[in-house]
């Protein structure tokens, strides 16, 4: 079957320009012609130069022959124990946090949005290299697509209806009886995610370009959305005694600065290299791959940081920490997997199935955390039940990562999407 190539935001029928951009963005429209070669973190990096495709030809391997390797077999020796450098971060924040109790208090003064120095300069770093993927010149050519206001409303569906609602439902199921728990679960349930999720969607090889839209979108409604959503199941259904009152300030900086920052000096990076000061095929290859580590460095250094002010809390109040790990894992596997077989279902590509799922599955804790520590403060039980959130979603979505590209062969996703505007 010949190979079909997708690119919702570079459809361009001119050969030339397609020369130029050295396929960047493939995406296949059956299981039986996806094609790996597009730049992914969790690729060998190598595979995408010319040296590589040539090694492979004359060793007489074809490359649907080579795309049918085993998926830890497809990775780079990096990326491949990327789940232990994670491990391993984790494990060192904690330690320090633990040995080291006055960390997390001098990790707190300061901030950026009601999040510390180091958090935010780590969640920074790994925004920024994601979008510059984003084809931002060409954003209009989707904008008119109706598949895309699709997949817009069921984002919004999934995001702002169904996933507080089974937050919500998980938090009562698992804690009848500690309230102050189910309050930091909710804030965390209630934020949709802003940041990491790109680094997900990129690392499954999903449509990062649809991804990018999903998030813009769900982050502007997250500055009318959250506050009053939040002091609706908090104060409404949950009947907290303190009365929670949130700024829209404290969203709309959240947003702005872990967003819009990233975002506004991609758009420049991109405007000023690409085609101008190198062509856009060595853009789309050489610049975009020299990017791709500082992404990894940037979620590895925000997770040890993050586990690190929490560290003593987390090794302190152990049955605290349990009792929050179940329908926190629960509400993940619910989301992830039950948006992936909905899109499925609706016959839709492997890219967009994977970009709904993780925009689905994950939140935006840096907004609830603040939050809640600002209201709360950073020693309080909400706190500690916030700061469950992104402990357990980094792995958790992670194993996820691995799952559903292990699958993405053994399964025939649908053809709608991206393609249709080919």
């Amino acid at each position: 079957m010949a190979e079909s190539y997708s690119d919702p935001l570079g459809a361009i029928s001119d050969p030339q320009a397609d020369l130029e951009r050295g396929e960047q963005s493939p995406v296949a429209t059956t299981r039986d012609s996806t094609d790996y070669s597009d730049q992914s973190p969790l690729l060998e990096r190598t595979s995408t130069s010319a040296t590589a495709h040539t090694a492979a030809t004359s060793s007489g391997l074809s490359r649907t022959e080579t795309n049918k390797l085993p998926p830890l077999k497809q990775l780079g020796v990096l990326d491949r124990y990327l789940a232990l450098w994670i491990f391993l971060s984790m494990i060192v924040g904690i330690s320090t946090g633990y040995f080291f109790p006055d960390i997390g208090s001098k990790l707190e003064k300061g901030g950026l949005a009601g999040v510390s120095i180091p958090i935010a300069t780590g969640l920074l770093i790994m925004m920024y290299p994601i979008m510059c993927k984003v084809q931002f010149e060409s954003l209009h050519r989707l904008l008119v697509v109706k598949t895309l206001w699709t997949q817009v409303a069921i984002s919004l569906l999934i995001n702002w209806i169904v996933a507080p609602l089974v937050m919500v439902g998980l938090a009562w199921l698992f804690l009848p009886d500690r309230p102050e728990l189910r309050e930091g679960l909710i804030m965390v349930g209630i934020a949709r995610c802003i940041a990491m999720v790109m680094i997900w969607i990129e690392l499954s090889e999903g449509d990062t370009d649809y991804g990018a839209i999903l998030t813009a979108v769900n982050s502007l409604l997250q500055m009318v959305l959250f506050a009053p959503t939040a002091m609706f199941y908090i104060n409404v259904i949950g009947k907290s005694p303190d009365h929670l009152q949130i700024s829209y300030s404290v969203v709309a900086k959240s947003v702005a600065i872990f967003l819009g920052i990233p975002l506004l000096i991609a758009i420049i990076t991109r405007v000023i290299l690409r085609g101008r000061v190198i062509s856009a095929k060595a853009y789309d290859t050489k610049f975009l791959s020299f990017l791709e580590p500082f992404s990894l460095l940037g979620l590895l250094f925000t997770i040890l940081i993050l586990f690190a002010s929490q560290g003593r809390e987390v090794v302190t109040q152990l049955t605290s920490v349990l009792r929050v790990v179940a329908p926190m894992f629960t509400y993940f596997v619910i989301l992830f997997f039950g948006t992936l077989w909905l899109c499925h279902k609706l016959g839709y590509t492997y890219q967009i199935c994977s970009a709904q799922a993780f925009t689905a599955a994950s939140n935006n804790f840096e907004l609830a955390i603040a939050v809640v520590v600002s209201f709360y403060g950073i020693s309080s039980t909400q706190a500690l039940a916030a700061t469950v959130g992104p402990l357990l979603e980094v792995p958790v979505l992670l194993s996820f990562v691995y799952i559903i590209q292990y699958y993405r062969e053994k399964i025939t996703w649908g053809t709608k999407g991206s393609s249709e505007i080919l």
